[in-house]
């Protein structure tokens, strides 16, 4: 796949769930996409543009309050087959991490380095806070066995998580001498 840009599939499936505003987009990273993907407005909002240029989506003006005009994006026939057509591809390659900890570790030398243990509490501590906070989305996201069946995916992808952060604080433990 290359790097084609995956971000306008993630608008596609954000929006086939339910009309949203650029604001409401850009605040879905900072839940549940962003323990997996990361984007910022200056990304979001010129490529809404391009995607409504393109047929994809369309907006309608909002006015919220007094005077505050707004654009509610909703998916058009055309998004949302292309959104089919991409979730129906196989993903054949495996994307890297980039994991700047990960990073620092492979110009370690030894371990007796005295950087190695304070750098593994640090991350012990990191993990350890991320797991905890996804246990809790897991609990207040997925209360019951029907809201799981009702958006299955994520929850298999915050399981995944949860599952990925367990191992990561269990590794980090294994080195950890004090």
């Amino acid at each position: 796949m290359g790097q084609r840009n995956r971000l306008q599939y993630i608008i596609l499936g954000l929006l086939n769930q339910r009309p949203q505003t650029g604001y409401d987009l850009a605040k879905a990273f900072e839940n549940e996409i962003g323990e997996f993907w990361q984007a910022q407005h200056s990304q979001i909002y010129p490529l809404l543009r391009r995607m409504e240029d393109a047929g994809e989506i369309t907006h309608e003006d909002t006015v919220a309050g007094e005077k505050l005009a707004k654009k509610q994006y909703t998916l058009t026939p055309s998004g949302h087959d292309k959104l089919v057509d991409w979730v129906s591809e196989p993903s054949p390659e495996l994307t890297p991490s980039k994991d700047e900890f990960i990073l620092k570790l492979y110009f370690i030398k030894t371990d007796k380095d005295p950087r190695i243990q304070p750098m593994l509490r640090e991350q012990l501590r990191l993990h350890q806070t991320q797991l905890n906070h996804l246990e809790g989305r897991l609990k207040t996201v997925f209360p019951t066995d029907a809201a799981k069946q009702q958006a299955y995916g994520h929850y298999l992808i915050l399981d995944h998580a949860i599952e990925r952060e367990r191992d990561y604080v269990a590794w980090l433990s294994r080195y950890l001498t004090d």
